[in-house]
């Protein structure tokens, strides 16, 4: 690939928007912003050139790191808008420190994954020698490729090596003396994000939101995940599933089998059941499309990566008995789930790898047998470069970035929910409150078991008292599905639908064979019971307004006829949201 000088890879139609959003995110002249801001972006865009932000996770195209840069400032700087920094002191000294603060966070967001670029990254120039970014930008032509034996969290430690390409001696004259909004930049260069305090917060949920955008989750729900480490949480629901729902080493009808030295799961059943499992605890932020769970598990280091880099393995599972089929499998390393003396019995039986020949067809070759499964393999052969085929880097339609700069203004739960910028965090006081026990005679229905009962409306209704009462669903937040007005229940549409098929991957099962969204079918199984109020007109749907300190949005959803069916005690009527 050949070098390119800022303005010609600044030059598309989508980076020069994000540009403009980051200038109307300030309150400078043309002449400061291209000081402050313009310039360091200039060099951001020179020195990452056509990189991708990542091997195979998000923005993994030529040009990626450099659309997740201007991203992430550009989000981050959004978010900004909505918080009074530095926090604590009086309205003179936020509005005397003001720009510095803004500064300080657009300069974190560029510096979050700069550090990838020196670590996670080989770069050979065309004579073969080896480029540095601390040499500065390239200058001459140029190929990559990832490193194999890269650390994943040590780019984050790395970006003070590059900041001086970034930012200027001026720049940093200026901010150092403003000590708290130095010292939290001083603490994001450092990667201890935990010590940056809020503009630590920013920059987090605006990667989140960044890549939740590139792989085609929610955004907003990305940026409320929680701050618990996902690593721990993935590998907390991989242990639950091994030991209450997943079955093991069974000849046939299993969910994995253990081998000596390895855990091979079923891709598509334990992705869709993990994925349940940590929405109905609660934990958002879970991507809906496997590949992009499998990537997650895969750069957390909890699945093994094949020789091509992939998290998918092909092999043939033959029992002792001789009962044998192929399936798509993920490997993981046994001592991640259990302990020594916690480990069951080897399966009695085979696991063999199929490759596929260069004729197409297949053969199965044996599962190699080593002492530890977390060390690489030393002799497989590294990838080749990423080839620039002189085609651009996959585009989106601009109009993205304004959706999801807008998201910063609207529920996840529905397009036309309430701002969840400009409304309270909680629209009824202390929603905890409304959180009552379930009706006596609701209390008499049976709670059926995780994972044991078949979806429909009477199973969606008991789910739904349930998850209210354990608060795993909120009510009368900004972002909820559940709000009460007119005296009785408001069940947001399609959202909480949407949110019962994911807990319940079986509903797409059945929704599939009557060629209709699982939220449709849940939803259509729902209207069965007539446990909803209709419109005079006969019409199922409800119009409600959600009225903000600044703008009004709109909700569809159904009413019920006798909220006692969710709650024992009826809580207050939502004072944001009228019917109509």
């Amino acid at each position: 690939m050949r070098p390119e000088k800022a303005a010609n890879l600044l030059a598309t139609r989508r980076r020069q928007k994000l540009l403009e959003h980051i200038w109307q995110r300030t309150s400078l002249s043309r002449a400061q912003f291209d000081l402050l801001y313009r310039a360091p972006l200039e060099r951001y865009a020179e020195l990452v050139q056509h990189f991708p932000a990542s091997e195979s996770h998000h923005h993994a195209y030529p040009g990626g790191m450099l659309d997740h840069g201007l991203e992430i400032v550009a989000y981050a700087l959004k978010l900004r808008q909505s918080r009074l920094l530095p926090s604590g002191t009086t309205p003179e000294d936020q509005a005397e420190q003001s720009e510095a603060w803004t500064a300080a966070t657009a300069y974190a967001a560029l510096l979050h994954d700069i550090g990838k670029i020196a670590v996670d990254l080989h770069v050979e120039l065309a004579d073969g020698t080896i480029w540095h970014p601390w040499h500065g930008p390239l200058r001459e032509a140029y190929r990559f490729r990832h490193r194999k034996d890269r650390d994943y969290r040590l780019h984050n430690a790395a970006a003070g090596l590059l900041c001086y390409h970034l930012l200027d001696g001026k720049i940093f004259d200026w901010l150092s003396s403003y000590q708290r909004a130095w010292a939290s930049l001083l603490y994001v260069m450092a990667g201890q994000y935990e010590h940056a305090g809020t503009l630590g917060e920013l920059v987090i949920q605006a990667d989140r939101a960044s890549v939740a955008q590139e792989l085609g989750g929610d955004p907003a729900r990305a940026m409320t995940a929680p701050k618990h480490s996902l690593q721990r949480k993935l590998l907390e629901g991989l242990r639950y599933l091994l030991k209450e729902e997943l079955k093991l080493n069974r000849p046939q009808g299993s969910d994995g089998w253990l081998t000596d030295d390895a855990l091979w799961l079923v891709s598509k059943t334990v992705s869709d059941k993990l994925r349940a499992h940590l929405l109905s605890q609660g934990i958002e932020g879970i991507p809906a499309n496997n590949t992009a769970v499998f990537t997650v598990l895969q750069d957390h280091g909890i699945l093994q990566a094949s020789a091509e880099g992939k998290a998918i393995w092909k092999a043939t599972v033959t029992s002792d008995q001789g009962w044998s089929h192929t399936f798509t499998l993920l490997k993981l390393s046994p001592a991640l789930i259990w302990e020594s003396n916690e480990r069951p019995d080897p399966f009695a039986g085979s696991v063999e790898l199929v490759q596929e020949n260069a004729d197409g067809t297949e053969a199965a070759v044996s599962v190699p047998q080593t002492q530890t499964d977390l060390v690489p393999v030393a002799n497989a052969s590294p990838p080749s470069p990423l080839p620039h085929t002189g085609e651009p880097a996959p585009t989106r339609s601009t109009d993205a970035v304004d959706d999801l700069l807008n998201l910063f203004e609207t529920s996840p739960a529905n397009d036309d929910a309430g701002s969840s910028m400009d409304q309270p965090d909680q629209m009824v006081p202390h929603a905890e409150q409304s959180f009552a026990s379930p009706s006596p005679a609701a209390a008499t229905q049976p709670s059926p078991a995780p994972g044991h009962s078949d979806p429909s409306g009477e199973h969606f209704m008991i789910w739904l008292r349930d998850s209210i009462a354990g608060k795993k669903i909120v009510i009368n937040d900004a972002k909820a599905l559940v709000h009460t007005t007119a005296d009785t229940v408001y069940l947001v549409s399609p959202g909480l639908f949407q949110r019962y098929a994911q807990e319940h991957p079986r509903t797409g099962i059945i929704a599939r064979q009557e060629g209709i969204a699982e939220w449709q079918w849940i939803q259509k199984r729902f209207e069965k019971l007539h446990v909803h109020r209709k419109q005079h007109s006969g019409l199922n749907i409800w119009t409600c307004k959600v009225t903000g300190p600044r703008k009004s949005r709109r909700l569809h959803g159904y009413l019920l006829h006798d909220p006692s069916q969710i709650f024992y005690e009826m809580p207050p009527n939502n004072p944001y949201l009228l019917i109509g």
